[in-house]
């Protein structure tokens, strides 16, 4: 058995191929709020939160006018985006309600709160904020319990600190 992965390994950006660069910029950037850090012509563009060089890539290098995979096949189950707190996932759904982008699923898994969605080019998306680990719930060994139940949207609306 190999010792494990260095604990300070985090993963750091995530590509994504694309149909059509300008309408994922309107998702990443307009409706969840990324910034557009830098773009390659109409073929790929990098976004970013707090001015990173990019946490997500987008490219239409050999997707351009694509069409998503059908379900069965392998590839991207989602991408997962860490929000810092509650009152920062609860923006994120109120982004998204008033973008009309519906949700594919809302979870408390007792380690965090996710919401569900797919991108226009049907990538998953998770938008999710972690517990306090103090707060993980345990095993009477002290194992990690996760479990999937119902996220209270109303409580994660009530939440946000826009107006």
């Amino acid at each position: 058995m190999t010792a494990p992965i260095d604990p300070g390994t985090r993963i750091g950006h995530v590509h994504l191929r694309v149909a059509d660069l300008d309408r994922a910029l309107g998702f990443y950037c307009g409706v969840l709020g990324f910034t557009l850090m830098q773009r390659y012509g109409r073929e790929a563009a990098f976004v970013s939160a707090g001015g990173y060089h990019h946490h997500i890539g987008l490219n239409t290098w050999d997707s351009a006018g694509g069409t998503p995979p059908p379900p069965g096949h392998t590839g991207l189950y989602h991408v997962a985006i860490l929000y810092p707190t509650r009152a920062a996932l609860a923006d994120a759904l109120a982004r998204l309600d008033a973008a009309g982008i519906p949700l594919t699923g809302a979870s408390d898994h007792g380690v965090s709160e996710a919401l569900y969605l797919d991108d226009p080019d049907r990538n998953g998306v998770e938008l999710y904020r972690d517990r306090p680990e103090s707060e993980w719930p345990r095993d009477e060994e002290g194992g990690l319990r996760m479990v999937t139940r119902r996220l209270d949207l109303a409580s994660l609306r009530a939440a946000a600190t826009r107006p």
